[in-house]
């Protein structure tokens, strides 16, 4: 598609102010290696362990965090789907320096990050039908979710950080007042964030019924809606301005401003809920859940930032760049390997082959086993340097 673009002949400056695009930042790579260990991890069951050693606090302890929070909360295993949206928002300053140091026009890259937000949304709509009897038209997990806001996130990037700032501003509260004016029974002001019973879900009863379904759509089991992915792109800004301090700086690693970003984001998110104002809740993303979670990624970024770019401990990361740079295939094999690799352990190894520390522990062994299959083949591409680009 891209050939097909006639290019415009006027050329998208760079700032003058701004830097050469510096070396491949290894704490991006790195943080975003952790992102998707952690998804491709849920192979490991570990609710299962902890339901077979009932009242054992360690492995409760570990499902806690490898499962999402029933509604309001936060565990470790909910930090992943902001984690990889944030991350998007790092890495679009480096790919926009990349891509006028190579000569790309606004035309030309815009049409780009068009033809990306497609194939995002077509991706995440073609993983979620795997088991279906027909396409599966949905619109709330992580890929199409990112790719609905991706077009505004490209042309942000091209905005000074003011107008990064106010557009969040703008999409929080505005996201935030609709859907505190919105009707809604049940009594309290959290009424309006409950589950199934939303502004959010009224779209999608209309939406999602516009497509192709096998029966009716009457609601998410989880909550999950399409119109989260407005607050998503305000997780994406934050990782936008993130990266832009990441690349802009001049003295380093700006450790400050990402700590302090992140202690302002976990407050202000927990204030908003304690104060009543609006929960924060994963499922729905509402907008103190986009602080609150912004927040952690920002403190998460300038703890690998701290440990590979400042303090120069680099070695013990290599196995998170093996995945960090191959993130879209790390996330299709998750998807897409997993029974066969399963299948094939059955075929060749028996059923038994994973049950030598006992029934127990049967699910974590061969999930571990798994997921070393998942990494070695990410480490196959990483030698030959086959890294897949949406």
């Amino acid at each position: 598609m891209q050939a097909t673009v006639h290019p415009s002949p006027v050329r998208v400056p760079q700032a003058p102010s701004a830097p050469p695009a510096p070396a491949r930042n290894i704490a991006v790579d790195t943080y975003r290696g952790f992102v998707m260990l952690l998804m491709m991890a849920e192979i490991l069951q570990l609710s299962r362990v902890a339901q077979a050693l009932p009242g054992n606090w360690f492995w409760s302890f570990l499902a806690y965090n490898q499962t999402h929070v029933e509604w309001a909360g936060c565990s470790l295993h909910d930090t992943i789907q902001p984690g990889f949206s944030f991350l998007v928002g790092v890495a679009l300053p480096y790919s926009i320096a990349s891509r006028l140091a190579k000569g790309g026009t606004l035309r030309s890259m815009f049409w780009h990050a068009l033809w990306r937000s497609f194939l995002l949304v077509a991706l995440g709509i073609f993983l979620r039908s795997t088991h279906a009897t027909q396409t599966y038209f949905t619109f709330e997990d992580t890929l199409t979710q990112i790719g609905l806001g991706y077009p505004l996130l490209f042309l942000l990037g091209f905005a000074q950080r003011r107008w990064q700032w106010a557009a969040l501003g703008a999409i929080l509260f505005g996201y935030w007042l609709a859907w505190s004016m919105y009707p809604v029974p049940g009594i309290g002001f959290f009424a309006h964030w409950a589950k199934n019973s939303n502004l959010g879900n009224t779209f999608d009863l209309w939406f999602l019924n516009l497509f192709p379904h096998a029966k009716q759509f009457v609601g998410n089991s989880g909550g999950y809606l399409t119109l989260s992915f407005i607050p998503t792109l305000g997780t994406m800004i934050l990782g936008l301005i993130a990266g832009s301090w990441l690349r802009n700086s001049r003295h380093g690693i700006p450790m400050r401003r990402l700590l302090v970003a992140g202690g302002i984001g976990v407050a202000s998110g927990l204030l908003l809920h304690f104060a009543g104002v609006c929960p924060v809740v994963k499922r729905i993303w509402t907008p103190s859940w986009t602080l609150f979670s912004g927040g952690l990624c920002f403190l998460f970024l300038a703890g690998f930032c701290w440990l590979i770019e400042v303090k120069g401990y680099r070695k013990w990361a290599f196995p998170l760049v093996v995945i960090g740079m191959n993130s879209m295939a790390a996330y299709l094999i998750a998807h897409l390997f997993e029974r066969f690799i399963l299948d094939s352990f059955r075929i060749h190894l028996g059923g038994q082959a994973f049950a030598f520390l006992g029934t127990p522990y049967e699910p974590l062994m061969r999930g571990i086993a798994v997921l070393l299959v998942y990494w070695l083949i990410l480490f196959w591409m990483y030698r030959r340097k086959l890294f897949l680009r949406v």
